[in-house]
């Protein structure tokens, strides 16, 4: 690094930045576990060590999340992705549709999957508008016989996000919140179903968060394989299988950091001060910065955004890259510029961006 900060600036998408006093515990406890003389990788993810650090992760995930009792909680593996088939699978009946509204390239992989189980519908679409901005609420109909409305609730490659969820009337509502989960606080209730992968809010990759009502679940097909049965997850556990107890581990120190940080609402705080700090250079830089997403509809945890001309884009992510700033070119479908400011990205590497972006200005405007 050419800075004095021996850790990187790191932007990267997913996986992405982890707590640094997480980081250091692990690595304290990583070859004696609670003195075991054993990592808590080389343990039995049946033996009640591990078992005390599985149902801990889940408690303080209710109580972080406010989740209530009528939910189940469920750490899967897969990612999302696999959740894209495994909710059709599950929960699209013959003879239902299941409405999917369009927002970005995860949606249209979820809709995609679906299609292979039934007849799922777009009920609404930005697409036209190179996902630039959520649907409006008022242009989403929902049809009372659907199966469950599919939504993302964060785009990571357009920096868009819902702030205020559709009111599907009594229709399951399933959201990833993969790249915005514990960002904020929730209402739970509103939910069918949750899920999300770990790897940019909750720990390292490989666990698959799954929040998922119990009468919702009462509803499953049951003539599917039995490791892609939510109910066979639930009645185990989430033991059915060896899990990867590492980055169950690693998910709960997460939620004990957030914890020792406030909780939520002091998490939410502390990241629209990180979003505001780069959104406001975009905003004053007259044109030569422009983001993607429309004002209402910016993502407080992915923001997406372009350089003056071309040439100078490609310098910008050059220089930057040398300064220590990690991670942020777009996606390769979209090209441009893209921060990710989750929960665990400093407020301080955040000004470190924007000052970053302010001199790069002057120095080419």
């Amino acid at each position: 690094m050419s800075h004095s900060n021996p850790r990187a600036f790191n932007f990267n998408a997913g996986p992405s930045a982890l707590p640094l006093d997480v980081l250091e515990k692990a690595q304290q406890e990583l070859v004696n576990f609670q003195g075991t003389g054993m990592s808590i990788m080389e343990m039995s993810h049946r033996g009640a060590i591990f078992e005390t650090v599985h149902n801990e992760a889940i408690s303080r995930l209710r109580k972080l999340y406010d989740i209530p009792e009528n939910f189940e909680v469920l750490f899967l593996q897969g990612g999302a992705s696999l959740q894209f088939t495994m909710i059709p699978m599950n929960f699209l009946q013959a003879g239902k549709k299941a409405s999917y509204i369009m927002t970005g390239v995860w949606s249209e992989k979820a809709y995609k999957e679906a299609t292979l189980f039934g007849e799922p519908v777009q009920i609404a679409s930005t697409k036209e508008d190179k996902y630039s901005h959520i649907p409006s609420l008022d242009e989403i109909e929902v049809d009372s016989d659907d199966a469950y409305v599919h939504i993302t609730s964060n785009n990571t490659i357009y920096g868009t996000q819902w702030s205020e969820f559709p009111d599907t009337k009594g229709v399951p509502l399933i959201a990833d919140m993969s790249s915005d989960i514990m960002s904020k606080p929730v209402d739970v209730s509103k939910f069918a179903m949750i899920y999300a992968g770990a790897q940019k809010n909750l720990g390292p990759s490989g666990v698959t968060v799954v929040i998922i009502r119990k009468d919702f679940l009462a509803k499953a097909n049951t003539e599917i394989p039995t490791i892609l049965k939510y109910s066979t997850h639930v009645e185990s556990n989430s033991l059915y299988n060896t899990p990867p107890t590492f980055g169950i581990y690693m998910l709960g120190e997460v939620l004990k950091w957030i914890e020792d940080k406030g909780g939520l609402t002091a998490i939410a705080k502390q990241n629209e001060e990180k979003a505001k700090l780069i959104y406001d250079v975009i905003d004053h830089s007259n044109g030569f910065y422009t983001g993607h997403a429309s004002k209402e509809s910016r993502s407080l945890m992915n923001i997406t955004f372009r350089v003056a001309d071309e040439a100078l884009e490609k310098q910008f992510l050059s220089e930057a890259k040398d300064a220590g700033f990690i991670g942020l070119n777009g996606h390769r479908s979209v090209g441009g510029c893209r921060a990710s400011t989750y929960n665990a990205v400093p407020l301080e590497t955040c000004k470190a961006l924007a000052d970053f972006m302010l001199a790069f200005q002057v120095k080419h405007q």
